[in-house]
């Protein structure tokens, strides 16, 4: 069982210009105190064959956490578009929203994005310089690959671990198991 389950995610503005900030609300629940901040993260991925293109558009630290139902907007920043390939800007990318504890990465949810011209006739006939503020991006917001990832929320109070002849200090329950990972 995982300490935070991800409710839902809705994408705020689609389809928008490839130079418009990204928004999403997320939901989600904690069903055990956090001391620490949740780390929320989106990632753009600027080329299928080389991660250095990738950017980090934004990265909140949410927290300390309670037990309840929380809601938020997420905004970030497009990406930059100087620091991508200018053959990988138009096409099929992807957009990655992940959230951490403690250095711990426990879902992602993974978006396919088109990036085209918005305009047809600069579909069909392309410039011969990239025209950024005319290309349009959208996100298939219906169809998002959610991944869940077992981390233990609580590593300090896993005792059993460092000192093999200690009890466990909190009921294996509390634990994450391997069996709730789960792929959309």
């Amino acid at each position: 069982m995982s300490a935070v389950n991800l409710r839902n995610v809705s994408v705020l503005n689609n389809p928008a210009l490839f130079l418009t900030p990204f928004q999403f609300e997320i939901s989600y629940e904690c069903l055990l105190p956090l001391k620490d901040d949740l780390e929320w993260k989106l990632t753009y991925v600027g080329s299928a064959e080389d991660e250095t293109y990738d950017q980090v558009l934004e990265s909140v630290l949410v927290g300390p956490i309670n037990v309840g139902n929380y809601r938020f907007v997420f905004e970030a920043d497009p990406p930059d578009s100087s620091k991508i390939r200018e053959e990988d800007i138009i096409g099929v990318t992807v957009l990655l929203l992940t959230c951490s504890y403690l250095g711990q990465e426990f879902v992602r949810v993974g978006y396919y994005v088109n990036n085209d011209y918005e305009d047809e006739h600069l579909r069909e006939e392309p410039p011969q310089k990239l025209l950024i503020h005319k290309i349009q991006r959208n996100i298939l917001a219906d169809k998002p690959r959610v991944t869940k990832f077992p981390i233990n929320f609580h590593p300090n109070e896993n005792v059993a671990e460092q000192q093999p002849e200690t009890l466990l200090a909190e009921p294996p329950s509390a634990l994450v198991s391997a069996s709730s990972i789960q792929t959309f």
